[in-house]
């Protein structure tokens, strides 16, 4: 590959003899700053790599076709060997997906106010209408900028932390300059067309799925359904929070990560 994404490898600062890897990977719109406010407690037990998905934050869009194979690709190329591997949102789409190809890179699976369907039909109805996604599709050609905000507007609806979520989201997504127009549209167009139930299906890693209980993009009852195609998996809802827990509530989404590691026995030195 001509292009190598924007990544970084954080050492553990904890007092861990061959600290554990992992990596964590954003969703759509925004980059690997997102994580900033759980980074020093995972940074305790782990190695953490971060990226910045294709188009998205500081990296380069390699050519080729922006599909959910291309972006498990490209994160692959910069992993870690072996690493736990934490997604939020379209990320851990990212994460099922390598998990579920790539068994051998991925020694457990969190996913983060993420699904294996974002979009609604007659058997998913839990989840997105696909007119909504249609209508941030078209308006996205004719204001990527706005189309942004208002959709990291609806991530924070109905958190208990609304207003503080909102100021850090905005304050995230212009840290880097507006994200590449082709990088918005690819990964809209992913969130859109994507399912992953028969991987989530075939998963054989430990697995923790994170829900937010007022998430509007991923309702809570996602949780159920995902504990029935996955039963070896484990599932934590936030209280008061949307669609992003880590940001909205830290310490809740934490206690639940290092509940799951320590049961694995992943959290190095925990």
């Amino acid at each position: 590959m001509s292009l190598t994404l924007y990544h970084d490898r954080f050492r553990c600062t904890g007092t861990v003899d061959n600290p554990p890897e992992m990596l964590v990977i954003h969703g759509w719109g925004m980059h690997s700053l997102v994580w900033d406010e759980v980074m020093p407690a995972l940074l305790e037990h782990f190695q953490v790599t971060v990226v910045d998905l294709p188009g998205l934050g500081r990296s380069p869009i390699p050519g080729g076709e922006y599909t959910l194979d291309y972006l498990v690709e490209h994160v692959l190329a910069i992993a870690p060997d072996r690493a736990v591997w934490m997604g939020w949102s379209l990320g851990g789409m990212v994460a099922l997906r390598a998990a579920s190809l790539h068994p051998q890179r991925v020694s457990a699976l969190i996913s983060v106010a993420s699904t294996p369907k974002f979009v609604a039909d007659e058997q998913w109805p839990l989840a997105v209408k696909p007119d909504v996604l249609d209508a941030f599709h078209t308006v996205l050609l004719e204001d990527a900028e706005g189309t942004l905000i208002r959709f990291l507007s609806l991530q924070c609806k109905g958190s208990d932390t609304i207003k503080n979520d909102i100021r850090a989201l905005k304050e995230l997504v212009h840290f880097h300059g507006i994200p590449a127009k082709q990088a918005l549209r690819g990964g809209l167009e992913i969130l859109q067309a994507v399912d992953l139930r028969s991987d989530l299906q075939n998963l054989r890693c430990p697995s923790l799925h994170v829900f937010g209980e007022r998430d509007h993009l991923v309702p809570v009852g996602v949780s159920e359904v995902v504990s029935k195609l996955q039963p070896a998996a484990q599932t934590a809802v936030i209280r008061g929070v949307a669609h992003l827990p880590f940001l909205s509530a830290p310490d809740l989404f934490l206690a639940a990560c290092r509940d799951f590691l320590r049961e694995q026995g992943l959290a190095g030195g925990a």
